[in-house]
């Protein structure tokens, strides 16, 4: 046992009944490295004895062990006992390290009883592994798969693709644009495209019907870039309170966010294995797969060794950032960065018109255009592998605008 357990000798003896006694050590250290408070620690130790000892009274094997048997367990315990508001988390804890560990088999998913499963498993797996999506896009594609399908042939299994028409596709479409906005829209018809494309690709339809898929009426790079000026971005990056572990962290990503532009998935996706320090460079894990390199400014360099140095909670995952805290794991995905940037932006008392991690990406493109980088830099910098994609910030360059604007007749502007 190690310092997270209770070490008094009647604790002791309950924590070793049962039949999860000779698995009470592992779970300990699992509790520990995950970074749960003793008296946390102690409480899940004892929970986990007393599964332990009903399966053993109750004729049960640990093989048994599973959600089912779980919500019997809870269920008995619960006409002597108060329901705890740590219950649940602490038993799918102890389910998850016992099947991580290998005492119990891995989790089997329920099968998908759902008329077009077999279809969008099928093109799951194209979408993985021929066009090589990053997953947030696999699901996305997969939700208006789903709505599609379901729209057009409802409960019948399977769904009879061959009797698409365009009528159906045009239909779809417009119903989604009266719901969605323009740019949402887009997004749908891009998944439906791909999905009609795939099963034309597969031979069940004869006729190419992603044809028929209407583009949503979004006049190109017609919108205008979010921005904060520069002198916001540093009043945020300022307003860190680097005194608190949490802020040597944030500070570290804000940085990152403000300084090379990184997308919030790309923050949160960064391994330990990706910065090299000897290079001064970053690896970057973009999307479509593409692994690229970025110089490591000094700043952001010294802010990412502080908080490895200071503030990392020790733990198993290679991700850089991680959750301060229990359990203690990487970031799952962009939306933790995202949450970062709105509360520092709250704590800064800023109110731009975006508040999304976004924000300091388009705040950078904008701030090295009125600073003389060209178009092209700017493109590389933030790895767009289209020029059109970087042109938009042109519209935030006010100075040369207002050199291109011609006089106001009669000298009033």
């Amino acid at each position: 046992m190690n310092e997270h357990c209770d070490t008094r000798a009647v604790v002791l003896k309950t924590l070793h009944a049962g039949l999860l006694a000779a698995h009470l050590d592992v779970l300990s250290r699992e509790l520990s490295e995950r970074g749960y408070a003793i008296a946390t620690s102690n409480f899940a130790l004892r929970l986990f004895a007393a599964v332990g000892a009903w399966l053993e009274s109750s004729g049960h094997r640990i093989l048994d062990l599973n959600e089912a048997v779980l919500d019997a367990f809870l269920s008995e315990r619960y006409c002597h006992h108060k329901p705890h508001c740590q219950d649940l988390a602490m038993l799918a804890f102890l389910l998850a390290c016992l099947r991580r560990t290998g005492v119990l088999a891995p989790r089997q998913e329920p099968p998908d009883r759902h008329p077009s499963a077999p279809i969008r498993a099928a093109f799951r797996a194209h979408l993985i592994n021929q066009r090589n999506l990053a997953p947030e896009t696999v699901g996305t594609y997969l939700d208006t798969v789903t709505r599609f399908l379901d729209w057009r042939f409802g409960a019948q299994s399977p769904p009879a693709l061959s009797a698409l028409a365009a009528e159906d596709v045009n239909a779809f479409m417009l119903e989604q644009a009266r719901r969605y906005s323009a740019a949402h829209t887009q997004l749908i018809a891009s998944a439906l495209r791909g999905f009609l494309r795939y099963v034309l690709q597969c031979g069940t339809l004869v006729i190419d019907l992603a044809q028929a898929v209407p583009a949503p009426a979004r006049r190109h790079l017609a919108g205008l870039p979010k921005f904060m000026p520069a002198e916001d971005v540093e009043r945020l990056l300022a307003s860190v309170d680097q005194t608190r572990p949490q802020g040597v962290r944030d500070e570290a990503i804000l940085l990152l966010l403000a300084r090379l532009g990184l997308r919030a998935g790309e923050v949160a996706r960064l391994r330990l294995d990706d910065l090299d320090w000897e290079a001064g460079e970053l690896v970057i894990h973009a999307k479509r797969g593409r692994v690229e390199r970025l110089p490591l400014p000094w700043d952001v360099g010294a802010a990412l060794g502080r908080y490895l140095r200071e503030a990392r909670p020790a733990c198993s995952t290679r991700q850089v950032f991680v959750c301060l805290r229990a359990p203690r794991r990487g970031f799952l995905d962009g939306e933790a960065v995202g949450t970062i940037v709105r509360r520092a932006l709250a704590r800064a008392d800023l109110h731009p018109p975006h508040r999304g991690a976004h924000l300091l990406r388009h705040s950078l493109a904008t701030r090295l255009l009125r600073e003389g980088a060209s178009l092209v830099e700017i493109g590389e910098l933030l790895r767009h592998r289209n020029l059109d994609t970087t042109r938009i910030y042109a519209k935030a360059d006010e100075p040369s605008l207002r050199r291109l604007a011609p006089p106001w007749p009669g000298g009033v502007q």
